[in-house]
């Protein structure tokens, strides 16, 4: 057990995956934590194990950042129990395995709620408080489907692709700030994603994936390190090399499109 800190990390997603893995990292380190997801009674089990375990102080939200309204409520929340936070993980998110012209538009404005506005607004607002306080770490977990159009998962792909450019034209602005802004993108990864966006027929999802572990071990590094981009697994690797390397935007989108096609 790591001795406790005073600092304090919230993480979005906490109760499953890469959230999950992110959130025992901070606790082995005796940082505390501020889990938020839906709910309650997950969070509640977490808490419990963290505190028994590590010795740290859980402190949980239940909200749905999907929701609008929801993520500054959740940063007003902090304030108002005089939580300063020294880490942001932006790691919820949610996508779908369908035709735009198939999905139902609830789920979108859900997706982008989440995917997008939750990730702007936590990461603006603590983005301020960090500054003023000259040290800092924001994360915002995105995705390899950011790196080129993503027929099927168009808008889960779109709003990955706002996640990196967000994120990667936030840590330039805060060069020189004390305060660090880092983007994880992973390939498919053993979680219960897969299953939420009905991906299990795709061929990308078959076989061997990274575990949420191993992914979430290499952002917190990659977050601790300040650094810009990690991209997780050496096959992502290439994929995301290569396919920055296709200089016309019809070759991305059918290099794409044979990607992301069904197993059969």
């Amino acid at each position: 057990m790591a001795p406790v800190s005073s600092q304090t990390a919230l993480v979005t997603g906490a109760t499953g995956g890469i959230g999950y893995e992110l959130a025992k990292l901070f606790a082995r380190d005796g940082i505390n934590l501020v889990l938020v997801a839906r709910r309650q009674a997950q969070l509640d089990e977490i808490k419990a194990d963290f505190e028994r375990q590590y010795g740290i102080r859980v402190t949980c939200l239940a909200a749905d950042l999907g929701e609008a309204g929801q993520a500054a409520a959740v940063y007003q929340q902090c304030q108002a129990q005089g939580i300063a936070l020294d880490y942001l993980v932006n790691n919820a998110g949610f996508g779908s395995y369908k035709d735009v012209v198939q999905e139902d538009l609830a789920a979108y404005e859900s997706m982008l709620t989440l995917n997008v506005l939750a990730v702007t607004l936590l990461s603006a607002l603590a983005a301020q408080d960090m500054v003023r306080r000259r040290a800092g770490r924001i994360l915002n977990v995105g995705s390899t489907s950011a790196f080129q159009p993503v027929p099927h998962m168009a808008v889960y792909g779109a709003s990955k692709s706002y996640v990196m450019h967000f994120t990667e034209a936030l840590h330039a602005e805060l060069q020189g700030t004390g305060v660090t802004a880092t983007v994880l993108s992973p390939g498919v990864t053993a979680t219960g994603f897969v299953a939420r966006a009905g991906m299990g027929q795709w061929s990308q999802a078959q076989g061997k994936l990274l575990s949420a572990a191993t992914v979430a071990k290499l952002g917190y590094q990659a977050m601790q390190q300040g650094k810009l981009n990690v991209v997780t697994g050496w096959k992502n690797k290439l994929l995301a090399l290569g396919i920055s390397l296709v200089p016309f935007r019809g070759l991305k989108l059918a290099m794409s499109s044979r990607f992301m096609q069904e197993s059969h």
